[in-house]
């Protein structure tokens, strides 16, 4: 049976979900591994949204936490609101509750990227202070380390991404991700698919 890799995303200016699209790329690279992207439900009005000049929402579904449990891992993604994740996708956690309760999610991997305005602007402390979400639920945090080579330590370009995870600068807007940041997105996607399989063939 297949390891289902569930990458689930909010994102304002679409910055986080080419980051996501390009994870599922790489969770897809891994035989025997399904990778699905999720987007959660915006709290934000069409006239707020229009306001900020936020593009339309893709395709991708949306996904309600009843669908949580049908993981064997997860990869969430976000961008950073004041050094941590926006409130969209911390209202979405919030309405997990139930499976806190139940444990549902306990004992399953699980992986963070995001985006930031700036390099001061917390990427580090987005995913830092995310990973108490997956600790009430039991989650196992998979950070990627400086498993993605050569390119984790590349300091004369701009790059976004951690230790914790892939990450972008989205600048005003008009910057996209990089090659680099997509390569380590791309790297996290493999590296947390298969450590999934290696988790769901060892239960």
């Amino acid at each position: 049976m297949a390891t289902k890799v569930y990458i689930v995303y909010y994102s304002t200016y679409g910055h986080v979900e080419k980051l996501a699209h390009e994870i599922k790329k790489g969770a897809d690279s891994v035989e025997g591994v399904e990778a699905k992207l999720w987007q959660v439900p915006e709290t934000l009005s069409e006239e707020i949204l229009g306001k900020l000049g936020a593009p339309p929402k893709s395709d991708v579904p949306v996904i309600t936490p009843h669908e949580l449990p049908e993981a064997d891992a997860f990869i969430f993604g976000f961008p950073t609101r004041f050094g941590m994740m926006a409130a969209q996708f911390k209202a979405f956690m919030d309405s997990t509750g139930f499976l806190w309760g139940a444990q549902k999610l306990a004992g399953k991997p699980a992986g963070i990227f995001y985006s930031t305005a700036s390099q001061g602007g917390g990427q580090e402390t987005t995913p830092l202070t995310a990973v108490t979400q997956l600790v009430h639920h039991g989650l196992i945090f998979v950070p990627i380390g400086y498993t993605a080579g050569a390119g984790m330590f590349e300091v004369e370009k701009v790059k976004g991404g951690s230790p914790y995870g892939a990450g972008t600068f989205a600048g005003d807007g008009s910057r996209q991700p990089t090659e680099l940041e997509l390569q380590i997105a791309f790297h996290q996607g493999k590296y947390i698919a298969g450590t999934a399989k290696k988790f769901k063939g060892s239960a």
